[in-house]
């Protein structure tokens, strides 16, 4: 097994016990500011930023752009945000890194290489190189995934590297065919990520990188999905999807407690499942999938997820910008009729409108301070948009003030958006531009 312990963290292996289950049950930042964004698709991975008063129209007065920073590397990952400082990750000919920005001012406060960069026999790059993970920041740590499968774990202050993992080499991983995507997910002492194979789904202890747990009753590939906590009948799970629909497995032990395949695909099931109240799991995916909602029955280690309702083509088939829920409608860009803007009932499944942006065959989203902000990948327009199960409602726009010069291949604008501190922030390839969208 190739596990790497770096000596910053070794002498806490030899602290008694209770020292170390004390420190590894941190999983706050002390001095967080409360509208930060500190992981994937936000506080609670649902797309919905911290509460914070943003402006609630660009018509008149479209943000101002406050910085940007170049050379931040290749790679489509987004960004987190936590106590004025922005991570994120990218690569250049020879490494894979994470590197940590002043969120106010846009200047690098560190770089840190992770792994090699990813290469053409590793996965398929014709959609553009580089890594599509986001960090995680929890405590005084950030963990990141790279492309070709390193987990790590970095000081955040320092970027000084605690421990990696190749789950590749040592859990039988194999890299997705367009490279690892999962942003991990962190719960109290666990690191949770997916290599995909037997060991399906891994839980790796926060401060040494040793495995706590493995998956049980799954044998499937890693897709590029991001896991979330849900709680169902007094049992906390870990709930993520692939090719084989959506998955979940018990906290404590790994065992597999429900699955249901209606919303996987064997090309690329990529969107995170949205939890909806305490009893069910919304999802989507494209090539065909469509989406379903989920109810949850049983309790224990016997609970079932059936359908609500299932939708194929012409409903909503999110590629990979994710979907956000507000006062019941669903909100995301869907692969349907060459690419729309869409709203969907929740509860029913109806459609409820799309809208066509030409030039754009995707979008990301995010929500926050009652606006929807809806990321175009083609011209790099972010549009606000007011909620609405009756129509369209757009409130201005913005626009990249440049785009990147990297080569995307077939890509297209990806990394998703990012609202904290008043802050838009977006990125496209090496560049990171933050807008001021203060009330």
């Amino acid at each position: 097994m190739i596990r790497t312990l770096f000596p910053s963290i070794a002498w806490r292996l030899s602290l008694p016990c209770a020292v170390l289950c004390a420190v590894s049950f941190v999983t706050t930042t002390a001095h967080a500011d409360p509208t930060d964004w500190p992981q994937w698709r936000g506080p609670q991975r649902d797309g919905h930023a911290a509460p914070q008063k943003l402006a609630q129209s660009w018509e008149t007065t479209p943000p101002k752009l406050k910085w940007e920073a170049a050379n931040v590397g290749i790679g489509y990952s987004s960004m987190s945000i936590a106590d004025g400082r922005l991570y994120t990750m990218g690569s250049d000919d020879q490494n894979c890194f994470a590197c940590c920005f002043d969120s106010k001012t846009g200047r690098r406060l560190w770089k840190t290489n992770v792994s090699r960069s990813g290469t053409g026999s590793d996965y398929n790059r014709g959609w553009g190189g580089g890594p599509r993970s986001t960090p995680t920041v929890n405590g005084n740590q950030i963990f990141v995934l790279t492309d070709t499968g390193v987990v790590a774990a970095i000081k955040r202050d320092t970027g000084d590297l605690m421990w990696k993992v190749d789950i590749v080499a040592d859990y039988g991983g194999k890299i997705p065919k367009w490279g690892y995507s999962e942003s991990v997910l962190i719960d109290g002492d666990r690191v949770v990520v997916t290599p995909g194979g037997k060991k399906f789904m891994i839980a790796l202890d926060r401060q040494a990188g040793e495995l706590l747990w493995n998956s049980n009753g799954v044998d499937a590939p890693a897709h590029y999905v991001s896991a979330v906590k849900g709680s169902f009948a007094g049992t906390n799970y870990y709930v993520t999807a692939s090719q084989i629909g959506v998955v979940a497995f018990d906290c404590k032990t790994g065992d597999k407690l429900f699955e249901n395949g209606l919303t996987g695909n064997d090309t690329a099931t990529i969107p995170t499942p949205l939890l909806v109240g305490e009893n069910k799991v919304y999802h989507t995916s494209a090539y065909g999938a469509g989406n379903a909602l989920l109810r949850l029955t049983g309790s224990g280690n016997s609970i079932s997820a059936d359908a609500v309702y299932h939708n194929g083509l012409k409903s909503m088939e999110n590629h990979h910008g994710g979907v956000v829920l507000v006062d019941g409608v669903i909100y995301g860009f869907t692969k349907a009729d060459g690419g729309n803007w869409m709203a969907q009932d929740l509860e029913t499944g109806e459609t409820l409108w799309q809208e066509k942006l030409r030039g754009n065959k995707s979008g990301s989203i995010a929500y926050a301070d009652g606006r929807l902000y809806c990321y175009n990948d083609g011209d790099g327009s972010i549009i606000l948009v007011q909620p609405s199960r009756n129509e369209w409602k757009p409130l201005g726009q913005t626009k990249l003030p440049r785009e990147t010069d990297v080569p995307r291949d077939r890509g297209a604008i990806w990394a998703h958006p990012v609202i904290a501190n008043q802050t838009l922030f977006v990125r496209d390839q090496d560049l990171i531009f933050a807008f001021d969208i203060k009330r």
